[in-house]
């Protein structure tokens, strides 16, 4: 059975850091690519990274660019989004999902990933 648990979200002020944690488990990191999405109140969901089944290829969202960093530790089955500089726009639930469909083409269109966490919140506020 494929999971994926998010956890590492909460209260942090404007220019701060968080770093997310995606704990999968039914399959793993060499499958699939997994990405990181985010949605705030009354907005639609939208990507913001994703790393390649082969860990070679990454791709941003161009409003978190040189701010977030995907990584993943494959023997602790985990992928991160670390996240700098944090605006309040970038408050949302963050949440990580799989494509086990194997889309040709990297990307971080939510429609192309299948399964997903629970997400968690991330508020950015002073």
């Amino acid at each position: 059975q494929i999971q994926l648990v998010e956890s590492g979200g909460g209260l942090v002020h404007p220019g701060g850091s968080l770093r997310l944690s995606c704990v999968v488990s039914g399959f793993t990191l060499s499958d699939y690519d997994v990405g990181w999405f985010r949605q705030a109140p009354g907005k639609e969901r939208e990507g913001v990274a994703c790393i390649s089944r082969d860990g070679d290829n990454t791709y941003y969202a161009n409003a978190v660019k040189g701010r977030f960093t995907i990584d993943r530790d494959i023997a602790e089955n985990t992928v991160y989004l670390q996240m700098d500089s944090l605006k309040p726009a970038d408050t949302a639930v963050y949440y990580c999902a799989a494509d086990s469909q194997r889309a040709p083409a990297l990307g971080i269109s939510p429609d192309a990933y299948d399964y997903w966490g629970q997400g968690t919140q991330v508020t950015v506020s002073s």
